[in-house]
């Protein structure tokens, strides 16, 4: 068991509107998880600021991040986005998933993790997903 938690959550974070104590309350003493993807998205951040300081402030959040376990995205985490989005696509339900989301999801649902997010909406319908919602 334990937690993979979505890029949302971490950059809440680095912003200081919630503290790593706050995601602890959340998650107690359960293994905490970051997904590649999480990374990618937190570097696109990085790298799309103009301001210096807030450049700064990112890196050193990811920077942070680093000393979590990274789950590493393998023909097993494809087979299970595969399928979750062919579900997705025969429910004929509005996509309003991004690819980031269901490759999130992918991972979770793969390494038996709950998902820890604000953005419940984005994953409310992905079936067999364990979700926690902030």
């Amino acid at each position: 068991m334990g937690f993979l938690i979505d890029t949302c959550i971490w950059v809440a974070v680095e912003r200081g509107v919630l503290a790593p104590a706050d995601v602890a309350l959340f998650t107690g003493t359960e293994a905490v998880y970051i997904s590649p993807v999480t990374f990618a998205e937190l570097k696109f951040g990085v790298e799309n600021t103009s301001d210096p300081h807030i450049r700064q402030r990112r890196q050193a959040a990811l920077h942070r991040l680093k000393r979590k376990p990274i789950l590493r995205i393998d023909e097993t985490t494809g087979e299970i986005f595969g399928s979750l989005a062919a579900q997705m696509k025969a429910s004929r339900l509005p996509h309003r998933h991004r690819v980031q989301d269901l490759w999130l999801a992918s991972q979770a649902i793969q390494h038996a993790l709950t998902l820890l997010t604000y953005n419940g909406k984005d994953f409310i319908d992905i079936p067999g997903l364990a979700l926690r919602v902030l």
